[in-house]
C-alpha cells in the first residue's frame, strides 16, 4: 500500500472571497515585497528620509503663507501650521499608498507572469512603505505639538487618532486595490491619478476647517471623500470640536464602499493580470 501524500489542489479563485488564509501562508512574500521596495525607494538618494521630513514641512509652509496669512483663516485653537501639518499627514500617507498601490501591478509584472501568489499582497505592500513615512513625518508633527505647547487630552487622542489612521488605511486599500486593477487595462490611470489627487487636496479638510465650507450641500458633497472623515477625527485628538455626524457617517460609509468595491474589482479581474500586464 502507497504511503499517502499532501495533495495541492488548485481551485479557481472566489470573486467574492478574499482567501485570507493564503495570503497568510503568503506573508514571508508579503514581508518581501515590502523590504525590497522600500530598499528601491531610498536606495542612492541624495536626501533619502530627509526628504520624507522636508516635503510635510514645505507644504505647510507654503500654505501658511498663502493660505493662512492671505485669507486669515481662524484655526483656533489649534496654530495654523500645526492645523496644516495634522491634515498633510494622513493625506500625504493617503495619496502616496494610492499612487503606488495604483502602479503596483504593472511594476511587478514580471513576477505575475512567472509565479502565482494571492496578487493581493502586491498593492496591500505598497501601503505598508507609504506607512513608513508616515511614522517618520509622525515624529516631526509629536515635536511640533511640543513646540507649541499645545494641551491635548491623552484619552481624545487615544480614541480619535486610531480611528482616523484606520479609516485612512481602508480608505486607501480600497481605492488602491481598484485603481491598480484599473491601471493593467487602462495605462492612463498613471498619468491621471496623481493629478487629480493634486485637485482632490484642495478639496479635503486639510488646509481649511470644515465649518468655512459655508453651503450645506457643499458639506455633503465633501462628505464623500473618506478623508473628511479621517482627517476631522484626527483633528479631534487635539482640539474640541462638534461634529456634524450625518457628514461623518457619509464619509465613513464612502469608505467602506471604496473598501468593498475595489477588492471585488480586484478579485474578479486579477484573473487576467498576467495576460495584459
Amino acid at each position: 500500500m502507497k504511503d499517502l501524500e499532501d495533495v495541492l489542489v488548485i481551485e479557481p479563485p472566489r470573486k467574492f472571497s478574499l482567501n485570507l488564509t493564503e495570503v497568510w501562508q503568503y506573508r514571508e512574500l508579503f514581508y518581501f515585497f515590502t523590504w525590497r521596495d522600500v530598499k528601491v525607494k531610498y536606495k542612492q538618494t541624495a536626501l533619502g528620509v530627509i526628504w520624507v521630513v522636508m516635503q510635510p514641512l514645505l507644504m505647510v509652509l507654503i500654505f501658511t503663507l498663502f493660505f493662512g496669512r492671505a485669507l486669515n483663516i481662524n484655526t483656533d485653537p489649534l496654530p495654523y501650521p500645526l492645523f496644516v501639518f495634522s491634515g498633510l499627514l494622513l493625506w500625504n500617507f493617503f495619496s502616496s499608498s494610492i499612487i503606488t498601490a495604483g502602479n503596483s501591478m504593472l511594476n511587478n509584472a514580471p513576477i505575475i507572469k512567472k509565479i502565482y501568489f494571492p496578487r493581493i499582497i502586491i498593492p496591500t505592500s505598497s501601503l505598508l512603505v507609504s506607512f513608513i513615512d508616515l511614522a517618520i513625518a509622525f515624529v516631526v508633527f509629536v515635536a511640533m505639538l511640543v513646540y507649541y505647547a499645545v494641551d491635548v487630552e491623552l484619552l481624545s487622542i487615544l480614541l480619535f487618532w486610531p480611528l482616523g489612521l484606520l479609516i485612512t488605511l481602508v480608505g486607501a486599500l480600497g481605492i488602491g486595490s481598484l485603481l491598480s486593477a484599473l491601471t493593467v487595462k487602462y495605462r492612463d490611470f498613471r498619468y491621471v491619478v496623481p493629478f487629480g489627487l493634486q485637485l482632490a487636496l484642495f478639496v479635503s479638510p486639510v488646509i481649511y476647517p470644515t465649518t468655512v465650507t459655508g453651503h450645506a450641500w457643499i458639506g455633503y458633497c465633501l462628505a464623500i471623500n473618506p478623508m473628511y472623515a479621517a482627517i476631522t477625527l484626527f483633528r479631534a485628538g487635539l482640539m474640541p470640536m462638534t461634529f456634524d455626524m450625518p457628514l461623518l457617517y457619509i464619509s465613513m460609509g464612502s469608505t467602506v464602499i471604496f473598501l468593498v468595491l475595489g477588492l471585488y474589482y480586484f478579485r474578479r479581474t486579477e484573473a487576467y493580470f498576467a495576460d495584459i500586464a
